[in-house]
């Protein structure tokens, strides 16, 4: 037991000054707000007051870079300035997803809406930000980020897709987007939709293992496609429960043929 006490004891030195992941967590949660007010309001008197909030927000990123020891080797201060640095970028592409849900929702009624109560656009939000660390090689802070957004909502999206414009996830539960991923501009995902690999063997960690959708292609709840060989192309619409793992060509419907009885039910007279 001596052994087993001392290497629990020296796994605590070694992680005791990490980060939280709430702490992570709420420093996203935070930038967010900062971009979108209609989430919660700030008292800003003054442009430099909101500069002065941005920059504390990148101290702060700095802070947990330095914290979370994972990269030794890396630049923290440099990854945190050019993260913020490409923030207005990011925030541009966010407003083209709160756009996008405007758009194809009858449901919703505003822009402000959207962006304070779907979690399909709290959790494409996450995403982006967790997607500039993880271009940045930053280790660990994605993926506690996309997991803390996918414990909230239900929305599972891996840090390292690629994800282009005007992204709309209606309702979202149970979605499911991998690491491999590429999704064009203008993609709709309903709930429950998995784009996921066709092997999971640790060997294809480097490789294009989950599937490719193009742009304006549509995707209803239920819809499984998998593999890194498989490309939905544009214009496209996948039905509900349709399992996809061969590529369709452009302007193309695939639908699930359900094979379903009805019977008469009413009382006998």
């Amino acid at each position: 037991m001596d052994d087993f006490y001392q290497h629990i004891f020296q796994k605590q030195l070694e992680v005791q000054d990490m980060p939280s992941n709430s702490r992570i967590a709420d420093w996203a949660k935070h930038v967010l707000h900062l971009l979108f007010p209609e989430k919660q309001s700030a008292n800003f008197g003054t442009v430099r007051d909101v500069r002065q909030a941005f920059e504390e927000a990148e101290d702060e990123l700095f802070a947990l870079l330095q914290k979370t020891k994972a990269c030794s080797h890396c630049d923290h201060r440099l990854i945190a300035h050019e993260f913020f640095e490409a923030l207005p970028s990011i925030y541009a592409v966010m407003l083209t997803d709160a756009e996008a849900i405007m758009d194809g929702d009858p449901a919703a009624k505003s822009l402000r809406e959207v962006i304070r109560t779907y979690p399909g656009f709290h959790a494409i939000c996450i995403y982006r930000l967790a997607h500039q660390l993880w271009k940045a090689g930053v280790p660990l802070i994605p993926r506690i980020l996309t997991e803390h957004a996918h414990s909230k909502t239900g929305i599972d999206i891996h840090p390292g897709a690629q994800i282009g414009k005007y992204l709309y996830i209606d309702h979202g539960t149970g979605l499911v987007i991998g690491e491999t991923s590429i999704i064009g501009d203008h993609v709709k995902l309903y709930q429950g939709v998995t784009l996921g690999a066709l092997s999971v063997e640790k060997n294809m960690a480097n490789t294009q293992r989950h599937p490719i959708i193009e742009d304006f292609v549509i995707i209803y709840a239920g819809a499984t496609i998998l593999g890194g060989q498989t490309v939905v192309g544009h214009h496209s619409v996948i039905g509900g429960n349709v399992w996809l793992t061969s590529s369709v060509d452009p302007y193309t419907t695939v639908y699930h043929q359900p094979n379903s009885k009805f019977i008469d039910s009413k009382p006998l007279a």
